[in-house]
């Protein structure tokens, strides 16, 4: 087990997961300390870093693509201070935690978890229910309807239709977008057959955000009913063709194996990789043998 405790919070690593846990620093954002604990599986990890610097240096996660939920409605938006992927490091921690990187990364290579996207989310999401107010409104989810309601700062066309009820099947896709600049931000859910251009401003089924504290707190609803919404990438089940149902000879129920080429390929470069690790002394004799043993077993 691998753990490094710091004022920004508590990463402890298990050979399974990764369990993250914010700092109780007043430091840490309110975005994160309501987020709460994460638990994040070795499967929706495509990669984790170590970056020094003079007074204090960063470790991060990077997430496969489509593995969670917060990071698919926020699209990247999310500034350092609210990502739950990064951990300020202090300067007399380095140690602890390159040593981390070393084991999540040896973890990584001998589970050869690909670092590709997925079509399923790996992490649930928020709890629910969850109720945050901001900008010109306040967006409660109870994990099957949103409701949208209004304050006195709501532009008038907006606010006179009065309080929104959204059921999940009916929300196409939801955006939360930070204020910027001079340009205030969102969270918008796009209704099924209702496209609609129309600024966050005078939008019914969107709240306007203006750059405030709790703007942030808007990116977990969104993520909340996202984790609710079917995954972006996952492709609808078709039955096959009964012409390509089975492959010549191969009994009732068999999988045919796919064609040798690039995946020949991959693993002979995982061989070599997993001889340079052995080289400089990153696995063991025994780690080596068995790292080996299941590439080989595949090819």
């Amino acid at each position: 087990m691998a753990e490094i405790i710091q004022r920004d919070g508590t990463w402890v690593f298990d050979g399974d997961a990764l369990r993250l846990t914010p700092g109780r620093d007043r430091n840490v954002s309110l975005l994160r300390r309501t987020l709460g604990e994460l638990t994040v599986p070795l499967g929706a990890l495509a990669g984790v870093s170590f970056e020094q610097g003079k007074k204090a240096g960063r470790l991060r996660l990077r997430l496969r693509d489509g593995a969670d939920p917060l990071l698919q409605s926020t699209g990247g938006r999310l500034t350092e201070p609210h990502d739950p992927y990064q951990l300020s490091v202090e300067s007399d921690r380095y140690g602890v935690a390159e040593y981390l990187v070393d084991e999540v990364r040896r973890a990584l290579l001998l589970d050869g978890v690909p670092a590709g996207p997925v079509d399923a989310y790996l992490l649930p999401g928020p709890s629910v229910p969850l109720s945050v107010s901001a900008g010109d409104g306040t967006a409660s989810f109870d994990g099957e309807r949103v409701r949208l309601e209004w304050n006195w700062k709501t532009e008038e066309s907006k606010a006179s239709a009065g309080a929104r009820s959204i059921g999940v099947a009916d929300i196409e896709g939801v955006e939360w977008q930070p204020a910027v600049g001079l340009e205030n931000g969102c969270l918008r859910f796009r209704l099924r057959h209702a496209p609609t251009k129309a600024p966050a401003k005078y939008d019914p089924n969107a709240v306007e955000l203006w750059g405030f504290k709790k703007d942030p707190l808007m990116a977990l609803v969104a993520a909340a009913v996202q984790a609710r919404l079917p995954h972006p990438a996952a492709v609808p089940e078709e039955a096959p063709p009964p012409s390509a149902s089975l492959a010549p000879g191969l009994p009732s129920g068999a999988v045919p194996s796919p064609a040798p080429g690039h995946d020949h390929d991959a693993l002979l470069r995982r061989l070599r990789e997993l001889g340079e690790l052995h080289r400089d002394g990153v696995l063991t004799d025994d780690e080596f043998a068995l790292a080996k043993q299941a590439v080989l077993h595949r090819m």
